[in-house]
């Protein structure tokens, strides 16, 4: 992973928390001090805080079959969160709102997912719609994009997450509880006036600035892809293993059937040699003695 560095997490605006009289108490460890009725945050926690939370990402990401969801449905950070997950082919992300059941019910709301498919096949079916007024053609339309609009960055999901990454847990506070619910692992920008102990991997930073959020959600995404990266790695390492395994094996095959095929070849030899001097014995004229 790359190197961040504190006058990065400075220059971003990490350190500066929420008015004194907004914090949370559990959020104490992670405040320096307080300046003009504002909290300062510790920038030391904060990038120890990271780079744990980026190695549980990176980590995971090793993992084949694993799956990661990007919450960031404030204002702030929509446009950075949709922006940053196309330089990951495998994330999903929620930028509009989260929608409640999402991990709790994941068998009824994946039903939508399916819906918001079919939805886009028949829009791109230019037969079908031949079949049916514009009327009926824009209703599909509509409901295909307010179903993209809150299912879009999961559709192709299917299974229960195994992390989240949140920005802002305090106002993304029903994705927390479902993730606890659930048993899925949640790392997440943590703000004075939130509580750090709901979160497995909690980030303490500033969670409004846009510079602060684009610096962190990029840092965790560039981990993810680190990851995948190792897991191709991996994968070919060990493809290339069986390959050499597969043709060792087939190579030993081939000389066992190598050995077989002369060791039957020279009975079939000498079988016909023995039964040669048995007929030639067989051909030979017997010797009379001669009598006096």
């Amino acid at each position: 992973m790359r190197e961040i560095t504190l006058e990065q997490l400075l220059e971003a605006g990490c350190h500066f928390g929420h008015q004194v009289t907004r914090s949370n108490p559990k959020a104490r460890d992670f405040i320096y001090e307080a300046r003009d009725n504002i909290h300062i945050i510790d920038l030391v926690r904060t990038k120890q805080c990271l780079e744990e939370g980026a190695t549980f990402i990176k980590s995971l990401a090793e993992k084949e079959g694993s799956s990661l969801i990007i919450v960031g449905t404030k204002r702030q950070a929509k446009n950075i969160v949709e922006e940053e997950v196309k330089k990951a082919k495998d994330l999903f992300y929620i930028s509009n709102r989260w929608v409640g059941g999402l991990l709790t019910n994941f068998d009824e709301v994946s039903k939508n997912f399916k819906k918001l498919k079919e939805l886009s096949d028949r829009l791109q079916n230019e037969e079908l719609k031949a079949k049916y007024t514009k009327k009926e053609i824009g209703l599909w339309a509509k409901e295909k994009e307010k179903l993209e609009d809150l299912y879009g960055g999961v559709v192709l999901l299917t299974k229960k997450p195994d992390a989240l990454f949140i920005i802002d847990s305090h106002l993304e506070e029903l994705a927390v509880r479902e993730a606890i619910r659930m048993g899925v692992t949640t790392v997440a920008i943590v703000d004075t006036n939130a509580d750090p102990d709901l979160i497995d991997y909690p980030i303490p930073a500033n969670d409004d600035a846009v510079g602060s959020i684009k610096l962190i959600t990029s840092y965790i995404i560039d981990s993810w892809i680190e990851g995948r990266k190792n897991l191709l790695s991996k994968v070919q390492v060990k493809a290339e293993e069986e390959s050499k395994e597969e043709q060792k094996a087939t190579l030993e095959l081939e000389q066992k059937q190598e050995v077989k095929t002369t060791t039957s070849k020279t009975a079939i030899a000498k079988s016909k040699t023995e039964e040669k001097e048995g007929k030639d014995v067989k051909r030979k004229p017997r010797t009379t003695k001669k009598t006096s």
